[in-house]
Parts: C-alpha cells; sequence; structure tokens
C-alpha cells in the first residue's frame, strides 16, 4: 500500500519548477493557472526570486503547493496512472495537507492557491514581527520536548508546533520563551536548539486571528470529498468528510503538526511506500520514524520515471 505525501514550508527554493515546466506542458498549465487564480507572477517569482519574496509566507505557501502539484500531475497524465488507484491515503506536512486535498480532488486548484494565499497573510499578521519566534529541538523526543516549553514559558506562550520524527521536535511561541527554551535544552537531555529563520511562530496559540481568518474563508470555500482520506495534522487520523476538512484546517492554525504520528498510523494501517511530490523533506522524516518504509522523494522528471517503472 502507498501514500501519496506532499512538503510543507521551508522546501521552497529559487528556480523551483523551472527543470519541469521547461520538460512537460501539464508543468506549464498547472503554474499558469496559479497565476491566474492569484493574479500575480508568482511562478516568475519561483524561478527566478529573489529568494527574500518568496520567502514571505503569502508567495512561499502557494508556490510549494503548486510545484508539488505539478510534480503529481505530470506522474498522471504523462505517465497515465490515477491517485485513486496507486495511493490508499494522501497526507502533507502544514500548508501540505492543503496540497493534499487538492491532489485528491476535494479542492480545485484555483481554490487551493488562494486559500493559501490569504492563509500566509493572516499567519504573517497575526503576530507583530520580532514578537514571534520558533526553535528546532534536535535529539529531543516529545516527552522532553514538552517538559522544556512548559518550563520555558513563565507565563508566555511556549508549545510544541510539529512532532516531525523521533529526533526533531519543533516548538513555537513568544520570542522570549523560545529563547529561554533554547538555551535550556541542554538540562532536558537534548542535544540542541536553533532558532528558525521564520517570520511568525506557527502552529500556536498566538496564530488565533489567522485560525479566525481561515475559518471564514474556509466556510465559502469548494471543498467536498477526497478520492481517498487524507490524513488530518491535528488528528494524525484519517478525514474524508468535508465538514470535517473544514474543522480540522482552522484548527491546524493554532494546533500541532503531528507529523511522526501520521507517518506511524499510516504505517501501522498497511502502508509501506510513502512518495513525496515536490520536495526532499519529508522522506528522511518518513525512514526516521518508520525505518522498515519505503520513501521517495519526487521532484524531477528523472524522478518521475523512476517512481512509475515501480508502479
Amino acid at each position: 500500500m502507498r501514500a501519496f505525501i506532499f512538503p510543507g514550508q521551508g522546501s521552497q527554493s529559487v528556480g523551483m519548477g523551472k527543470a519541469l515546466a521547461e520538460a512537460s506542458p501539464v508543468a506549464r498549465e498547472v503554474f499558469q493557472e496559479v497565476d491566474d487564480a492569484l493574479g500575480q507572477h508568482l511562478f516568475k517569482l519561483m524561478t527566478e526570486g529573489p529568494a527574500d519574496d518568496l520567502t514571505l509566507t503569502e508567495n512561499a505557501q502557494p508556490a510549494i503547493m503548486a510545484n508539488a502539484i505539478a510534480t503529481l500531475r505530470v506522474l498522471e497524465q504523462e505517465g497515465g496512472v490515477r491517485l485513486s488507484e496507486k495511493a490508499v491515503f494522501v497526507a502533507g506536512h502544514s500548508l501540505g495537507e492543503y496540497s493534499a486535498l487538492c491532489a485528491a480532488g476535494a479542492m480545485d486548484l484555483a481554490t487551493t492557491a488562494k486559500l493559501l494565499k490569504l492563509r500566509g497573510q493572516a499567519m504573517q499578521a497575526a503576530v507583530p514581527v520580532g514578537e514571534g519566534a520558533m526553535a528546532a529541538l534536535l535529539g529531543a523526543d516529545i516527552e522532553a520536548a514538552q517538559k522544556l516549553a512548559d518550563a520555558a514559558a513563565e507565563g508566555e506562550i511556549c508549545t510544541v508546533a510539529n512532532d516531525n520524527d523521533p529526533g526533531q521536535v519543533v516548538i513555537s511561541g513568544h520570542k522570549g520563551a523560545i529563547e529561554r527554551a533554547v538555551a535550556m535544552v541542554k538540562d532536558f537531555g537534548i542535544k540542541r536548539g536553533v532558532l528558525l529563520p521564520v517570520s511568525a511562530p506557527f502552529h500556536c496559540p498566538l496564530m488565533q486571528p489567522a485560525a479566525d481568518a481561515m475559518k471564514h474563508a474556509l466556510a465559502d470555500a469548494a471543498v467536498g470529498a477526497p478520492v481517498v482520506p487524507v490524513y488530518a495534522n491535528v488528528l494524525a487520523a484519517p478525514i474524508s468528510n468535508p465538514m470535517d476538512i473544514r474543522a480540522r484546517l482552522v484548527e491546524q492554525v493554532t494546533g500541532r503538526v503531528r507529523w511522526r504520528e501520521s507517518v506511524l498510523a499510516m504505517f501501522d494501517a498497511g502502508v509501506s511506500d510513502f512518495v513525496e511530490f515536490g520536495g526532499k523533506v519529508l522522506a528522511p522524516m518518513v525512514k526516521r520514524s518508520a525505518p522498515d518504509a519505503n520513501a521517495t522523494s519526487v521532484v524531477s522528471m528523472d524522478d518521475i520515471e523512476a517512481v512509475l517503472k515501480g508502479f
């Protein structure tokens, strides 16, 4: 059994999608449709930069989704395969959950792009620059990370944002609390704490204004049932009902990305092969969480051809 998975923020880079678009008219159509939906030259920004503009949350989120969906569409249309026949689940890390829903037909491409543009803008606006921060804890399991976050909070927000794999947890909250946590890592048996170069403290209660904005936007958005269930970040469990999907996407803005648990749950449900589209971030996490699973990253035409041989 196979799951198709989709990366989150941080997997963007200048030049993304360029080679794929040069090689495939299918990919070019995806990038053009996203440009048209957003009314901006996002693909030009993806391929030419500048990097600072691409890294802005409101640009990075739809760009990462567009690149992932373009990669999948090339596989499907030029390889003659259907997602519903090759995957039993889809899942994505944070914004990647939107990519997964688009891939599985729960949202069309234009709707997904517009929602992610809004999501990026709302997340950026939720907390003034400089008030929030995030840090990666390396060599930390979820229990140690939670204890550290609780100790460092001192009345401020400091919480686990991403449970990525058995050795990497990300915390998020007020800048002072996150800096205290980084300084205290050794006391909790954690190898290292690294402040992340992010513009806002994602997946923590400080994001409530963004969650409110997404609740309003998702209420009006066309969301249908996916052709295969999607593993919701906040549940680490599969859902298919459109009302559930809307609610979980709202919760996800302030809630924890339970990626390690999602991988283990899919593996326990019989998934032995994980295929990541448009990035090379999630496959290594999968291998660290479920060492007996196969995990492949699909970015280039060569990657697509190699994966097709395995189908």
